[in-house]
């Protein structure tokens, strides 16, 4: 006997250990040998992390394809595995050494340090995993990988060395993002925008003549950073600016450095903003830096990796300036305190000649939330505009395609306009860049020491000491390797030559020029091969609101706690009911709750199956039932199966959701088994009809459990051993069982007969709530020139539509009584009259009414709507709560007219 209610915490235990007892997620199973291959690579979570929702939309995506896929008997790897996240997992180490009062990084030394994170990775690397098990993702985990293998990391060394030997990768003193808390650079990718109430301060800078000394002239400069003043070597105006014209080419003595600079013209300085005029400092703005180069002005950095002024023995400063006592006394200074000074020195100087509010974009570090510096460094870069070029060809020629396709769009805005991807990051956690320098900075590149002392041995005719290149590689370039790094290359394994390309890659839109893009170019570059045919990019899971989720606004929803309140099937199948291709996820405990209701109406639905003696038949052939009603269940469910795999096929997992959940809540459980109530239970029944029933009835739950498995794969699972206990003989998993085939069956007269009984049905108590009949009320139907056909129908069911539509009894009539509401169900006319039942005119009334609130409504969302200003400013989700108020208030009054076309036949 079933349990009365399904408990999803035992029945995920129980269901996940006979998965893996039965090594049900293995690719390469022996008897799919000849199989189709179907591959997928797992977006590698990082080692420090627990499941967010974004990880629980994206597998449990993934999920269905492979579950699906393997169903229908291809040969599936779900590729498995974890990041390393080098700056992620070096700041939790550092936090937990800290926290604990233990020795710092630096203290520890480099090889403490790593000693340390590794046993971290060891302890608490594997529970993103564990909770990737519990959502119920089938990955093949005996082939669960982690970026910094041994077989990983030989993958990385080969192509940092082979793109070196191809003139792809190169040094180059450069500026990049700088991070002064981690003490490293970071991409572009990595660095936040954030709106920052500031100021503008105005400085003037003497103009002096040929031989240096001040003319009494000044030029006034405005700024948002007047601590880097200090390392300005020119003032740039536009050229076409009549009011400094005759001051091109002339220079200004830097206050407080004393530095000559020169005032040169350059397009970029803009008329129109602030004086006109700006300071040029190329060690600290990549704009100025460009504009430097331009104009042959050195850079000059005045900053120290933390971000402090750095005066004392910084040669390129001390080289042109003579600076005064109280700049020299800046020397240390945070950059923060040190822009307060340098303000108030310069109006001690009387050279500060207005401050102006300004809020303005500044950029944060995504990680660490502190200000990025533009930071003058050497660095390791890869020319990757070549690159580049094979990928956008890639995605022209069709080898790879976006679904949804408008991404195409942003991945060619990117990576046509491509800069240098600076790779070397000053951490310690991570792949070791494998270059080594002797005393006179000579560089080896080579996959081990061995290899580059024997390099340098033969470039000086000796042995010589080498030092390593103490920085690793950013974390993206080993991920931008993982479609064919874990499979074995650069070795030609088996499983490579078997799995890759892969088939699809699932991920966030948010990473697409991370990730999706670094994948193109280095699977194409090294394997000459486009590492997936299909890019499907999911949005976001925001809250019930529509806001992003984030820790400081409270409203993180942890799928944990779902999958512990409502079970995992139930936030899987939330998740690819919402998934609509561009739509962020507005995601809250409601709506998991209201998918574990359909759980357990399913659950409901085989109980009552089994009380009423639904059992499995061997024998059973669904193709040579008799009964209409059972003709007409197997007729759904093969719409049913065919509409979610084609939702399936063409990424449309909303669609596919959809479709499951209508056949089982709508037509199985609501129409179906309150159809065959009657048979299952009635006295004086056909032996031959109940049996039939039955056995179609247990067919179908089998079905349905097929059906739903990629989105429900635990109560599918549990449900299936369950109805197989009936069976002469065991049965297998159902996650190994294949796809439904029920493409034979399909009977127009038994749809065209129950589709019109569970339409008429319908409309009656459509109209009956429309019209405010009392709900304990029975009213008369009347069928209007009803054919032979129809008056048969009428017959065979009249007690069902009596039952279930509150009917006071059944006529008919060769026109529609007075004051009857009319309904037209599938060409044929009825009519419910109303007269001493429903006021018809104060119904009219009132509907007309409450069709003038909602048009009044619409007209104030549309003017919000319309208006620009109200959608430059408001929030993303305010915007969205907006159309969706207007589309909700549109769908009502379609439904309030459809009422009152109703009864303007009456």
């Amino acid at each position: 006997m079933m349990d009365k209610t399904f408990d999803p915490a035992a029945v995920e235990a129980r269901v996940s250990a006979a998965w893996e007892e039965g090594q049900a997620f293995r690719a390469g199973r022996p008897e799919r040998a000849g199989a189709e291959p179907f591959s997928i690579v797992i977006p590698p979570p990082n080692v420090t992390g627990s499941l967010h929702m974004g990880h629980a939309l994206n597998n449990t995506i993934q999920d269905i394809l492979v579950r699906f896929e393997r169903m229908r008997g291809k040969d599936v790897l779900w590729q498995p595995g974890t990041d390393h996240a080098g700056i992620a997992t070096q700041m939790v180490v550092e936090r937990r050494l800290m926290e604990t009062q233990q020795p710092g990084r630096r203290e520890l030394g480099r090889e403490e340090f790593l000693r340390r994170v590794w046993a971290w990775k060891e302890e608490s690397g594997g529970t993103i995993i564990g909770q990737l098990k519990r959502l119920g993702a089938s990955c093949d985990w005996s082939r669960e990988r982690f970026t910094m293998d041994e077989g990983l990391s030989r993958a990385v060394l080969k192509t940092f060395v082979d793109l070196h030997a191809q003139g792809l990768i190169y040094r180059d003193k450069r500026l990049v993002n700088w991070d002064p808390k981690f003490q490293t650079a970071i991409s572009d990718l990595e660095v936040q925008q954030i709106e920052v109430k500031g100021h503008l301060w105005h400085f003037d800078y003497p103009v002096v003549d040929e031989a240096g000394a001040e003319t009494g002239a000044v030029i006034t400069v405005a700024t948002t950073r007047p601590e880097t003043m200090l390392g300005d070597t020119a003032v740039a105006v536009h050229p076409d600016d009549e009011r400094y014209r005759e001051l091109v080419g002339k220079r200004v003595r830097l206050p407080l450095v004393n530095r000559l600079i020169p005032i040169v013209a350059d397009a970029y300085s803009d008329p129109e903003k602030g004086t006109g005029a700006v300071k040029i400092t190329p060690a600290h703005d990549f704009n100025d830096f460009e504009v430097g180069r331009r104009n042959g002005c050195r850079p000059i950095n005045v900053l120290d990796a933390e971000a402090r002024i750095q005066i004392a023995g910084n040669a390129d400063f001390l080289a042109e300036a003579q600076p005064e006592a109280d700049a020299l006394a800046l020397d240390g200074l945070d950059r923060f305190a040190a822009r307060k000074a340098v303000v108030a020195l310069m109006e001690e100087r009387g050279l500060l000649r207005a401050v102006e509010p300004n809020t303005h974009a500044v950029p944060h570090g995504d990680r660490s939330g502190v200000v990025i510096e533009p930071y003058l460094t050497d660095q390791w870069y890869v020319n990757v505009k070549p690159l580049a070029e094979r990928a956008l060809q890639a995605v022209r020629d069709g080898k790879t395609r976006f679904v949804p396709d408008n991404y195409e769009k942003i991945f060619f805005q990117w990576l046509e306009n491509i800069e240098p991807w600076c790779v070397s990051r000053q951490l310690w956690w991570g792949h070791q860049i494998p270059v080594w320098y002797d005393a006179e900075g000579g560089i080896f590149v080579a996959e081990s020491e061995a290899e580059a002392i024997a390099q340098a041995a033969a470039t000086h005719g000796r042995e010589v000491a080498l030092t390593r290149d103490p920085d690793v590689l950013d974390t993206w370039f080993s991920s931008a390797l993982w479609p064919f790094s874990t499979l074995g290359w650069p070795d030609k394994t088996p499983e490579l030559a078997r799995f890759y390309p892969t088939n699809t890659l699932v991920t966030g839109k948010d990473i697409i020029f991370f990730w999706v893009a670094r994948m193109m170019m280095m699977g194409l570059h090294l394997t000459d091969q486009a590492p997936f045919e299909t890019v499907y990019l999911h949005t976001l899971v925001r809250d019930e609101k529509g806001a992003k989720m984030s820790k400081s606004k409270g409203n993180v929803v942890d799928p944990v706690d779902l999958i512990d309140r409502f079970g995992a099937d139930a936030l899987r199948f939330t998740l690819a009911a919402l998934a609509a291709p561009g739509r962020d996820i507005k995601l809250g405990p409601q709506r998991v709750e209201g998918y574990r209701n359909f759980a357990t109406k399913l659950w409901n639905a085989a109980r009552f199956a089994e009380m009423n003696g639904c059992e499995l038949k061997a024998d059973f052939r669904p193709e040579s039932v008799k009964e209409t009603l059972n003709a007409w269940a197997l007729t759904e469910a093969a719409k049913a199966v065919a509409e979610v795999a084609q939702g399936i096929t063409i990424y449309r997992f909303n669609d596919a959701a959809a479709a499951a959940y209508r056949f089982v809540w709508n037509v199985f459980c609501d129409w179906y088994l309150e159809l065959a109530k009657p048979v299952l239970q009635g006295e004086g029944v056909d032996p031959a009809a109940r049996a039939e029933t039955q056995a179609t009835v247990a067919f179908l739950l089998d079905q349905i459990a097929k059906l739903l498995h990629p989105f429900m794969p635990f109560l599918t699972e549990e449900l299936w051993a369950i109805k197989g206990q009936a069976l002469p003989t065991p049965r297998g998993l159902l996650t190994l069982e294949s796809w439904p085939d029920l493409s034979a069956y399909a009977d127009a007269q038994a749809e065209a007969e129950i589709g019109w009984l569970v339409d008429l049905i319908s409309e009656v108590r459509s109209a009956r709530s429309e019209t405010n009949v009392p709900a304990g009320a029975q009213v008369p139907l009347v069928l209007v020139a009803a054919d032979a056909s129809v008056r048969a129908r009428v017959e065979r069911w009249s007690e069902t539509l009596v039952r279930l539509a509150r009917l006071s009894e059944i006529g008919f009539a060769e026109a529609a009584p007075k004051n009857a509401v009319q309904l037209l169900v599938r060409g044929s006319v009825a009519a419910l009259p109303l007269e001493g039942i429903v006021d018809l005119a104060a119904e009219v009334a009132r509907l007309k009414k409450e069709a003038g609130k909602a048009r009044t409504e619409i007209g104030k969302i549309e003017g919000k709507l319309g208006n620009a200003d109200f959608l430059a400013r408001a929030p993303e989700e305010v915007v969205d709560e907006q159309r969706e108020r207007r589309d909700s208030e549109a769908a009502r009054l379609a439904k309030i007219e459809e009422a009152l076309a109703r009864l303007s036949d009456a």
